[in-house]
């Protein structure tokens, strides 16, 4: 039997984080504001807090021991990065790198990928919507991924406004 890769969500308080997690598993359920560690099947869903505040950095580290990849969510229609410049690479973990919200009207694309390659110096970043589920499939399949090199293999075989590779 395969062995599955497990993946953290983080980022800020209404990223889309819980929304995304939804959207992966195929839930059909309302996102609610996460008040803690949330466990499904391979995603770790975290509270915004735990990125929107430094004190908090420690349950990030704890929690990422249990993953094989972590997922720097930033969301398309806020202008602010709550990521360090460099964040990614305080983990011995795969980046991948997700905008999400990319079909609001009030999305800054350009915006949102600028800060979060500011925060993930090399890695994929994935261009998605949870709503019309761009992005999801080629999550899953960066998930399967155990190296870069494989990341990035994956990503040049894709269109530009879905995945890239910094």
């Amino acid at each position: 039997m395969e062995k599955m890769n497990k993946a953290m969500l983080i980022g800020s308080i209404g990223a889309g984080k819980s929304t995304l997690t939804n959207a992966l598993l195929g839930r059909k359920v309302k996102a609610v504001k996460t008040q803690a560690l949330n466990y499904f099947d391979w995603i770790i869903d975290t509270p915004g807090e735990y990125t929107e505040n430094p004190f908090f950095y420690k349950n990030i580290m704890a929690t990422a021991l249990e993953v094989t990849h972590i997922l720097y969510v930033q969301d398309a229609t806020r202008q602010k990065n709550i990521f360090p410049p460099g964040f990614s690479t305080g983990f011995n973990k795969l980046p991948i790198g997700v905008i999400t919200k990319s079909d609001s009207e009030d999305a800054n694309i350009d915006s949102a990928v600028k800060q979060l390659k500011n925060s993930i110096p090399k890695g994929p970043i994935v261009i998605s919507s949870s709503l019309t589920r761009k992005g999801l499939n080629e999550i899953r399949n960066l998930l399967k991924c155990n190296s870069l090199e494989e990341m990035k293999e994956y990503a040049e075989t894709l269109p530009d406004d879905v995945v890239f590779f910094v």
